[in-house]
């Protein structure tokens, strides 16, 4: 009878520990690549956002101050006021940082040349209007192209969504069309020459002042709309807080301004100019409270992630170095086999054979041991004696 133990891994199980080994880094390597992408794209799109933010941060003084120079060339001042001289910089110096990312570089050069030549357009108070407005309009052609460039329009917070129409759509729109209004209310009231000279300027300031009139109502109920609802889904604690009095005042100034405006009577020129003051202030600080929740938000988006890449990163290494210790554990046990092999092969590995072709064990077996010479009559002598 022939009995062997064999305590070594056979091919069969090494190449399936491979196997194993195999299905598990493959899928977890997956899908460690699948949250690493997803993440860099987050984080990439959450530093163009912020980038956005920047930029539109810089554009809202200057809508502002273009609403004053319009205002200032109306009434007879040809200089640009000190106040769109500071903003031009401001958006200047953001442009040539950020304006090859957010492709903005073209438009702000066009509009910065538009800017240049307001001072030298002189006329009648309708072409000096036409020209200031012409201006107005590539502003807000501007904040259209940042929040786009920018993903600030795809946004996928709802918070983020609607404060970003808010800052970027409503606000600059409400700052052109309330300072229009104003501006077109007193070149109605200010019409001069004949009765047909009147006529005809009253036909064409006429329904330009209604549509300013409208347009104020209708982007003021949007950006309350907007705000509200970024007030009602929002993880700020301070969003609420910080736009209730400044929303107050702003609804405040464009009711004092619209009944200035006198719809179908004369303006009252100091109702109005009080209301617009108000009013540029109110925006002015609404813009700012709105701005700086985004920027809060993003960077609190942009914190979550980097956690997020940390905690991904982490959990990589554990399972390579879970890997790298089940590789190590298994080398030790196998070397540890052969550096005791022949001792464990003649514990491990037995044959015993009966009758078997080996010549020195068949002997032992067969025969009766030899140990010297051995005396036959020395057994029986010995039980004599007993």
């Amino acid at each position: 009878m022939a009995v062997s133990v064999d305590n070594r891994p056979t091919r069969a199980r090494s190449a399936l520990a491979a196997l194993l080994t195999v299905l598990i880094l493959v899928p977890a390597g997956y899908l460690f690549y699948r949250v690493w992408q997803t993440n860099d794209e987050a984080r990439d799109n959450t530093k163009l956002e912020q980038q956005g933010v920047e930029y539109l941060t810089t554009l809202s003084p200057l809508i502002g101050a273009l609403a004053e120079a319009e205002s200032s060339a109306l009434q007879g001042s040809p200089a640009a006021p000190a106040s769109l001289t500071a903003a031009v910089a401001g958006v200047n110096a953001v442009d040539q940082r950020l304006g090859d990312t957010l492709q903005t570089r073209e438009s702000w050069t066009g509009l910065k040349d538009k800017i240049g030549r307001l001072p030298g357009v002189t006329g009648d108070p309708q072409t000096v209007f036409q020209a200031h407005a012409e201006a107005s309009d590539l502003a807000l052609g501007l904040y259209n192209s940042v929040r786009d460039d920018s993903t600030l329009i795809r946004d996928p917070d709802n918070d983020l969504s609607h404060l970003q129409q808010a800052v970027a759509v409503d606000l600059p729109n409400v700052v052109v069309q309330v300072n229009r209004m104003g501006d077109l209310a007193l070149m109605l009231a200010g019409v001069k020459g004949s009765s047909t000279q009147r006529a005809a300027q009253q036909a064409a300031l006429g329904p330009q002042f209604g549509a300013a009139l409208q347009s104020v109502g209708t982007e003021v109920g949007s950006l309350t709309n907007n705000l509200q609802a970024a007030v009602d889904d929002t993880h700020s604690s301070t969003l609420s807080g910080n736009l209730v009095i400044i929303l107050d005042s702003f609804r405040r100034g464009v009711e004092s301004l619209t009944r200035g405006a006198n719809p179908g009577g004369a303006p009252v020129a100091a109702t109005m100019s009080t209301a617009q003051a108000q009013l540029q202030a109110s925006l002015a600080g609404l813009s700012r409270v709105i701005l700086r929740e985004m920027s809060g938000l993003l960077k609190d988006r942009l914190d979550t992630l980097n956690t997020q890449r940390i905690e991904a990163l982490a959990a990589a290494v554990l399972v390579l170095l879970l890997v790298v210790a089940a590789l190590i554990v298994r080398m030790t046990g196998r070397r540890r086999r052969h550096e005791s092999g022949p001792g464990e092969n003649a514990r491990g590995d037995m044959s015993v054979t009966h009758g078997g072709t080996d010549p020195g064990y068949g002997s032992l077996i067969d025969s009766p041991p030899s140990y010297g010479e051995v005396n036959p009559t020395r057994r029986e002598r010995s039980g004599a004696l007993r």
